[in-house]
């Protein structure tokens, strides 16, 4: 059994995973902290020191690589327990099935949650084949997955779409126009490791929600997905847009998962028809975050032993347009000037 999650009323240090260029979360997470007025650290840890959002933590660490499971999981609870960390966030799809198989080691031996669902829900999202076979058996509306077979015999209507089946950030995924495209990208993925669907046409949206560790609802917030860059939104508008609302709080009261979760669906003339769901946080999340739905001041009031409530309390139509910016390392790899 996993222990009780230590309720912290000293400083609370929250230790995000595979920071990268998460810059905007890291921020987040210190502007929660500051408005609530609690003590405690950022820190962030990557494999490599040349991740951009390390640089705006109050610490940085360096860990393995997630592949060398054993002493990624091992780094981890020495960060932990080195910095009392009371909540570690991952961020990234690859390390997800890990931590769910190993939370209870890690957080036996530290004082940290890990924000990270039940394996069941984990295996879930992270094969793009178990999601669609999970939304056909709870009656949620996706599109039709094609076999190789029916492909092969010319039994199918062009359009297509195919990604890898443990895919992100759109790596891979394809609109596939007739037999001679699908056969290329078949061929380029490669080992039968994807999924074939019918081409969605419609409105995109990415839905932010959160959840609290008994996976009690306490966000719902969509938003368009204007314009996305190498499979990450860049421009974005919140809306209430209720029948997406109702839709993806059914799919989380029959999925149960935990914490931030981040859904993509799609509005056609089929109804709301969705693509994956993503249990972690999003890039685009800050934006549902500085739209009122703070998952990152939720985690803090969590921790601090808060109940929350369920809250529709966000603003909406507002947009947000994403860029890119730098920062300065000298000739010894630190910080030049202060990027806060």
């Amino acid at each position: 059994m996993t222990k009780a999650m230590k309720i912290r009323d000293d400083d609370i240090n929250i230790l995000i995973l595979s920071a990268g260029r998460r810059v905007e979360l890291v921020n987040c997470f210190r502007t929660a902290r500051d408005r609530l007025k609690i003590n405690g650290k950022i820190i962030a840890c990557d494999a490599s020191d040349l991740a951009p959002a390390l640089y705006f933590a109050d610490e940085r660490e360096l860990v393995p690589r997630i592949s060398e499971n054993d002493n990624y999981v091992n780094s981890i609870i020495d960060i932990c327990n080195r910095h009392d960390a009371a909540l570690i966030v991952p961020t990234i799809d690859t390390e997800l099935l890990l931590l769910a198989d190993r939370k209870e080691q890690i957080e036996s031996a530290t004082q940290a949650r890990v924000l990270i669902s039940s394996r069941d829900v984990i295996s879930v999202c992270r094969d793009k084949t178990n999601t669609q076979r999970w939304l056909e058996e709870h009656d949620f509306l996706v599109p039709r997955m094609i076999d190789d077979k029916d492909i092969d015999s010319g039994n199918v209507t062009y359009p297509l779409f195919i990604k890898p089946l443990d895919g992100s950030s759109s790596i891979n995924a394809f609109k596939a126009e007739d037999k001679e495209e699908i056969d290329t990208y078949r061929r380029l993925i490669g080992n039968g490791r994807y999924i074939i669907q019918d081409f969605m046409a419609g409105t995109e949206y990415t839905v932010d929600c959160f959840l609290d560790f008994e996976g009690n609802i306490i966000t719902v917030v969509p938003r368009v997905r204007i314009a996305t860059r190498s499979g990450e939104i860049a421009k974005g508008r919140i809306v209430r847009d209720e029948e997406i609302i109702a839709d993806v709080t059914r799919l989380l009261n029959e999925l149960h998962p935990i914490g931030h979760i981040t859904i993509q669906c799609m509005r056609t003339g089929r109804g709301i028809e969705y693509i994956e769901i993503n249990p972690r946080f999003g890039g685009g999340a800050p934006m549902s975050i500085m739209a009122g739905a703070d998952s990152c001041e939720n985690l803090y009031r969590l921790i601090r032993g808060e109940k929350l409530e369920r809250n529709k309390d966000f603003r909406e139509n507002i947009t947000f347009l994403r860029f890119d910016s730098s920062i300065m390392l000298n000739e010894d790899n630190e910080l030049e000037d202060n990027p806060r």
